[in-house]
Order: structure tokens, then C-alpha cells, then sequence
């Protein structure tokens, strides 16, 4: 079968696109963007080009622009041009030339296919030629990757360390981006080149082995290939094996979260004896977890998490996973420190990170009783001993108080404690605090200083509500 035939039927196979939708070709001007060009064309898909000059290889770099136009010219199409300042982005982010080549490129890329201008030097071909398709439709980037590229890939990723979805190698389709030449090696396309008589442009880089894939390509790949001459072929069958063996082994991670994960708000629970009697368990552990930020290497710490006494807990850049009696709690890292917030005798009502406060202050008289309600969420307290201004915080390890009902201090960490409250449950308690004494945990208990007696005078009740 030709390689056009091919190219047709693996994109129906893939249901990659269809054919009325829009295609935006990344064209390079090297063999395989050249093909994938003419493979197109040949096919009677209707397409755009773009090409991108990371100003890296000097008059190289030129000759690559001019080359690309001159396919437009030749196919009757618009070709898109960016000229990057690639070193420049690279020191200003801090990261090597090759990554940051790729963000350049899918940022503009995404961009265009997005129908939008972009923003740095957009060029046009000679040719101005109103575009043919309509917008409405589907809208994908279309690069030439082929077989070779995806053995390497695999390769590379295999040495790195990775887990399944690593040895699956290029995806054919992610999101707005369509591979449709993995399934050809570059032999196949050298001689359709050669077939259709087709020109092209080299990229000298391609032949430095100072790039990792480089040496893939030239060094490793030709090396093994002298004792398994048909490494190619088996790799690709093995790819094809490893991403229909990850649609399994994501049906059952899937299985294992609906099992074990309870979401309470913005926590997540997770039963410890139910995880501790899953197989395989340091695979769960990760795959639950990795999406709150925690990686592979901390999957074991995870793990020893589930013999911890209550209250170990591990961190990761977002979340920490918290052991709590029976349960691991997942909850999110509050990356901004809570401010403290003064309070003003005229004060009626403050809003804070938890809910608002009502401040209502009342005159007893003798001859009336006063009901006090029993509701924690209300603090009833003897005006004549508090002092202004307030101050509303979180409470913060040395904090002590004289429960309601005791004469003796204790720490608040203690009557925590007492109370079995839930590490969760500590992160997020509020107090207020005169002249230097907690005078409320707001929702739990007063200080017993400051409660009404049969001498009170005046009262100030503060109502928390959520």
C-alpha cells in the first residue's frame, strides 16, 4: 500500500479529523514536514502553514523562512511566519534553548488556532489569499512526527524512569494537536520524498550529538540495531501494546478512587484500613495523590503514613495529606498567611476568612434575668472587663486560656486535644484576644474570666456565623 493510502486510512482508523475541518500545518521545511505537506495535498485536505524562526542557526535559519514561503507559494496557501528571539526567552526564563523553542512555538501555535493576531511579528506569504475554511468547524495543528520519533521518544522515556503513560510515546491526538505520521518510519517517507521528487531543507543541528534525541538517533538506536535488526518494528508494535494496556490500567485506578475517596468540600478522606488492604498499593497511593501535587518518591512516606500515629501529615507544593485516627485527609495548602484583623469598639459586623461577626452590646437591668444561649457559635461575655481594640486571628501554638467552668489555665493545643479535634479542624480556628488574653475560640469555648455573673452590668454578645 502507498504511503498516501496509508496516510488516508490511519487517519480515518484514528478518526483524527475530518476533512472540511481546519488544518494548520507545522512546517519546518525539513523532509518530514515536506511530506506531510504534499501528503495533504495529495489527499485534497485543504491546509495553512506555519513556520516558526527561532533565529538559532543564523543565514540557516533565513534559508528554512524563505524555503517555507515558497511552499506556500507552490501549494497556494497562506503561511504564517513568527521570528522568536529564542535566547533572549531562554535567559529571561531560565531554561535551556530546546525548551524554550517548544513553549514559543505551541503558545503562538495556539494562538492561531485560536483565530486570534498574535502579538510578536506576524509574517504572511507573498501570496494573500483569504482563508478558505470555516471557523466554525474543528481547528487542529498538524506536525510531522513519525515512527522514528515516537522509538525515540519511548526510549528516552524508558531511561528517564516512567510509568506506563511514558512508554506510550507521542500521543497521535492530544487536544488540538493531531500526529498523522506515526505511523510511517522515515524510510517511508525519505523515499515518498524521493517518489515525488520533492525538495527540502537540512537541519545541521540534527546531526549534533549534543542533543539527547541526536544521540538516540545516531549512536544508540543503529548500535542496538546490530543485534536486533528488527527493533524498530517491535518497538512500534510495543507501543501500540502499551496504550491499549493503559486504557485497562486506568479503568482500574478509576475503580480504586470511586472506592476510596469521600470528598467533604474541599477535603478529600480516605478510609485507612480499606487503602492499607488494596493491591498494588504503593501504585494507588501514587496515582491518588499525584494529582494534589505529591510525587513518586513520596508515595513511600504515603504509605508509612498509614502505621503514623494521629497528626503526622506530609506536604506537597498545594496539599498535605494528614493522618486522622482512621482516615487520610487531603487537604489544600492556604498558601496566604490569614491577616490579623483589629477590632473596634463601634464595630458592628466583621467578615473574615471563616464567616462574619455580629457585635451587639446590651445594659442589664437588675430587676430582669439574662438569658445566655447555650449556642457555641455565641459568645456572651461581661463588657466591663474586655478591653478594646480587639484582635481577631488564628490561634498559634502557646495560646492559653481559662476554659468556662475551670480556674486553672491550659494550653489551647491541649484542649484540643481534650476535645479530639481533628488536625483539619485545629488549622482553621479563629480567636479573639484582648489586651493579650483570648478572651473566645470562636465556636468552642470562652474564657471563664470574662463570663456574665450576677454582677454583670453590661453584656457584649458576638454571634459567628459560617
Amino acid at each position: 500500500m502507498s504511503l498516501l493510502n496509508q496516510f488516508i486510512k490511519n487517519i480515518r482508523q484514528e478518526n483524527l479529523f475530518q476533512k472540511n475541518d481546519y488544518l494548520l500545518l507545522a512546517v519546518s521545511g525539513g523532509a518530514d514536514s515536506v511530506a506531510l505537506c504534499e501528503l495533504c495535498f495529495q489527499a485534497g485536505f485543504h491546509f495553512e502553514i506555519a513556520h516558526c524562526n527561532f533565529q538559532l542557526r543564523g543565514e540557516e535559519s533565513k534559508r528554512d523562512e524563505k524555503f517555507v514561503r515558497e511552499l506556500g507559494e507552490k501549494y497556494l496557501t497562506k503561511v504564517f511566519v513568527k521570528i522568536f528571539d529564542t535566547k533572549e526567552y531562554a535567559e529571561e526564563k531560565r531554561i535551556s534553548i530546546q525548551v524554550a523553542a517548544r513553549e514559543l512555538r505551541y503558545k503562538w501555535f495556539d494562538l492561531l488556532l485560536n483565530n486570534q493576531k498574535p502579538a510578536i511579528r506576524l509574517q504572511q506569504s507573498a501570496i494573500s489569499q483569504p482563508s478558505i475554511f470555516n471557523f466554525q468547524s474543528s481547528t487542529w495543528l498538524l506536525t510531522a512526527h513519525h515512527a522514528n520519533d515516537n522509538i525515540e521518544t519511548l526510549l528516552m522515556n524508558f531511561f528517564k524512569g516512567t510509568g506506563i503513560k511514558g512508554l506510550q510515546g507521542i500521543l497521535p491526538k492530544q487536544g488540538k494537536i493531531i500526529r498523522p505520521l506515526l505511523f510511517a518510519k522515515r524510510e517511508e517517507i525519505e523515499s515518498f520524498n524521493k517518489e515525488n521528487g520533492l525538495d527540502f531543507v537540512e537541519d545541521s543541528s540534527n546531526l549534533s550529538e549534543k542533543y539527547t534525541r541526536n544521540y538516540f538517533r545516531l549512536q544508540l538506536i543503529p548500535s542496538v540495531k546490530k543485534v536486533f535488526p528488527e527493533i524498530e518494528d517491535n518497538l512500534i508494535k510495543n507501543i501500540g501494546r502499551f496504550r491499549e494496556i493503559e486504557i485497562l490500567y486506568h479503568q482500574s485506578i478509576e475503580n480504586h478512587k470511586k472506592k476510596l475517596l469521600e470528598k467533604k468540600g474541599n477535603e478529600v478522606h480516605i478510609p485507612v484500613l480499606k487503602l492499607s488492604k488494596s493491591e498494588p498499593l504503593k501504585t494507588i497511593v501514587y496515582e491518588i495523590t499525584k494529582d494534589f501535587g505529591f510525587t513518586a518518591h513520596q508515595s513511600d512516606e504515603v504509605v508509612n503514613l498509614l502505621k503514623s500515629e494521629s497528626g503526622k501529615y506530609i506536604s506537597s507544593g498545594t496539599h498535605k495529606i494528614i493522618k486522622n485516627r482512621n482516615w487520610l485527609i487531603i487537604v489544600p495548602v492556604n498558601t496566604l498567611e490569614a491577616k490579623n484583623i483589629l477590632i473596634e469598639e463601634s464595630d458592628k459586623q466583621i467578615d473574615f476568612e471563616l464567616g462574619r461577626l455580629r457585635l451587639e452590646f446590651q445594659n442589664i437591668q437588675q430587676e430582669k434575668s439574662l438569658k445566655i444561649a447555650s449556642d457555641n457559635f455565641i459568645a456572651t461575655l461581661d463588657a466591663t472587663n474586655i478591653t478594646f481594640p480587639f484582635l481577631l486571628r488564628k490561634w498559634k501554638q502557646g495560646d492559653y486560656f481559662y476554659p468556662l467552668g475551670m480556674q486553672k489555665k491550659k494550653k489551647l493545643s491541649k484542649f484540643f486535644i481534650d476535645q479530639k479535634m481533628p488536625l483539619t479542624d485545629k488549622e482553621k480556628i479563629w480567636v479573639i484576644e484582648s489586651n493579650k488574653r483570648v478572651i473566645w475560640i470562636i465556636g468552642h469555648r470562652i474564657d471563664d474570666r470574662f463570663k456574665v455573673t450576677s454582677n454583670t452590668q453590661k453584656t457584649l454578645t458576638i454571634e459567628f456565623n459560617k
